[in-house]
């Protein structure tokens, strides 16, 4: 935390699911539930500079898995918390890019879902931005 508060730089938490039994899926190797991560996140940003004060949450979006309407819904419901004592919280969506060997179950969103899931968080004031998508065919 004391590296995190000195740095002049934005913090980038990739979050991927903020309910605690779908995250644990989605990375088996988690050990600490959501809200006590967001809350080592804001003591951390909390003690930086007022210009500093910014976090950017990384949302891997995935087909079927954590880019539901709900799942939109929980990230919005989740991130209140940062957005009503920092200047600045931004998600970046980044569409899955199957590389293999994953399973049938790891599947890219379309564009339009993510652009779907995009104006959830936007029309519910989160900052959004869609992240290009790299090293796939399109």
């Amino acid at each position: 935390l004391e590296l995190a508060s000195g740095a002049p730089v934005v913090l980038a938490w990739s979050v991927h699911a903020t309910i605690d039994e779908k995250r644990k899926r989605m990375v088996p190797t988690t050990r600490y539930r959501m809200e006590e991560l967001r809350a080592g996140l804001m003591e951390a940003v909390k003690h930086r500079s007022r210009a500093l004060q910014s976090v950017m949450l990384e949302i891997a979006l995935i087909d079927g898995m954590n880019n539901s309407y709900e799942d939109a819904m929980d990230l919005i419901e989740f991130c209140q918390p940062m957005k009503e004592q920092f200047s600045k919280v931004v998600v970046n969506l980044i569409p899955w890019n199957d590389i293999g060997g994953m399973g049938p179950q790891f599947q890219a969103p379309t564009k339009e879902a993510v652009l779907e899931f995009q104006k959830i968080l936007t029309s519910n004031g989160i900052r959004t931005f869609v992240r290009t998508t790299r090293g796939d065919d399109e």
